[in-house]
């Protein structure tokens, strides 16, 4: 059975299927804020769809990221580090990508087991 969470006209913001949860690319509401901040909103909205999916970051398998400016590489990680379990490390990409609004400073995708 396919579980959709947060459905839309466009899109499901997580799919359930096969025993994996496939979360939609997050950013943050706050169009105005740094990366730090900005990444920190993106982390507890997978936090969220996680948990509404009944699983958590521990089971993470893949983290796709996409910077704008690769240059924030670094202040994306100092969120970052602190809230991935480092027992249970995803797969991980970051890459530099133009996204959809100029003011965006991060876009995640994430992977995980339910």
């Amino acid at each position: 059975m396919i579980m959709r969470y947060r459905k839309g006209s466009r899109m499901s913001q997580a799919v359930v299927y096969g025993g994996l949860v496939h979360i939609a690319g997050q950013v943050s509401d706050d169009r105005k804020a740094g990366v730090e901040e900005q990444t920190a909103d993106v982390l507890r909205k997978i936090d969220a769809l996680l948990a509404e999916a009944g699983t958590n970051r521990s089971k993470l398998l893949a983290v796709n990221i996409f910077l704008p400016a690769i240059m924030d590489f670094d202040a994306m990680n100092s969120v970052y580090d602190v809230w991935i379990d480092p027992e249970n490390p995803p797969a991980r990409a970051c890459v530099e990508a133009r996204l959809a609004d100029p003011n965006l400073r991060v876009e995640m995708t994430a992977v995980a087991a339910v």
